[in-house]
């Protein structure tokens, strides 16, 4: 089953044309024709059937035999995650937390980070791939790169977390999650957080959190936390 993005795709759609990349690889690559049946997304929650017109290289054209809306989660999973020094890592990062479930990713640039810029259009692309590969109907929203200052001043619902590796009184993430709440969680670069950073946080309501008993890389710590949220919320 392979599952496909456009989101130009309405709900309300008849009809639908794939754009020349899309239909080169449809025609060419993955040979179909006449009378086959695609599955697309518009990265909205919407799920279309649709069966093909016309198998054209440039212009596959398929006409949509059904519409499904899926039943959105309860909670919502904002990771704000430090950028890490090599891009591949955080690329494994988007990738992994996109399968499990995140809804909403901000890059965040604190005191240690030792990478301050990522290429968006890369990562939106990725976000995009992972969000097919595991057939899902709701592609991740990313946010700009924001300072991590600029970050926990603004307005976050439900429960906040931040992941540092200070000496203190923490409790383990998965004994603080609650089921069908919203959650944002702070991941800081290889350095960690800078206790300035730390200090800002807790004033602004996030609560220090441990995410075991090992040292984890930033990308690991974020999958971990991902992972320990859709546990709790299975």
């Amino acid at each position: 089953m392979q599952l496909f993005y456009d989101p130009s795709l309405d709900h309300s759609a008849t009809q639908f044309v794939f754009s020349a990349e899309e239909s080169k690889h449809i025609v060419r690559v993955l040979r179909k024709k006449e009378g086959d049946v695609l599955l697309i997304t518009n990265g909205k929650g919407y799920l279309f059937e649709a069966e093909i017109l016309k198998a054209d290289q440039k212009k596959c054209k398929a006409r949509i035999i059904s519409t499904k809306k899926s039943i959105p989660k309860r909670y919502h999973v904002h990771l704000a995650v430090a950028p890490t020094k090599m891009n591949d890592r955080y690329e494994w990062f988007l990738e992994k937390a996109t399968e499990i479930g995140v809804d909403e990713i901000t890059p965040i640039i604190c005191d240690n980070s030792e990478r301050k810029t990522l290429k968006l259009e890369r990562m939106e692309r990725m976000l995009q791939s992972a969000m097919k590969q595991s057939l899902q109907t709701i592609l991740p929203k990313l946010n700009p790169v924001t300072p991590l200052k600029t970050f926990v001043e603004e307005p976050h619902t439900g429960l906040k977390f931040i992941g540092h590796c200070d000496n203190g009184d923490k409790m383990e993430l998965k004994r603080r999650v609650i089921a069908d709440m919203d959650i944002t969680i702070l991941i800081g670069p290889e350095g960690d957080f800078s206790k300035e950073e730390i200090d800002l946080a807790r004033e602004k309501g996030f609560v220090p959190i441990s995410l075991g008993n090992t040292r984890l890389r930033t990308e690991t710590a974020a999958v971990v936390a991902c992972t320990t949220v859709a546990i709790i919320n299975g």
